[in-house]
């Protein structure tokens, strides 16, 4: 396969600029959108399509160390209602 047929097949994206994190650790960053994402997902639904962006945001912003570790420890905490953030909508 060609170059040309790669770059037309996978578009690559990151996470665009947030002014609430300018010149940051982006620990946080990576947090606001974890959270976000599961609370655009109840209010919306896992259908929502602007949701994913949110999902595209903290895999692109945490480390993947950070998200097989801590997104790991968030999951389990959100399962067992003792997640440190309201995801209400």
């Amino acid at each position: 396969m060609s170059d040309s047929d790669l770059s037309s097949k996978y578009v690559l994206q990151t996470a665009g600029f947030d002014a609430r994190f300018p010149n940051t650790n982006q620990t946080r960053h990576c947090f606001q959108n974890y959270t976000d994402y599961f609370k655009c997902v109840a209010a919306k639904g896992d259908d929502f399509a602007p949701c994913k962006q949110f999902k595209r945001a903290y895999n692109s912003l945490c480390p993947s160390q950070y998200i097989s570790l801590t997104i790991g420890k968030w999951d389990d905490q959100r399962e067992n209602g003792t997640f440190p953030a309201s995801l209400e909508p």
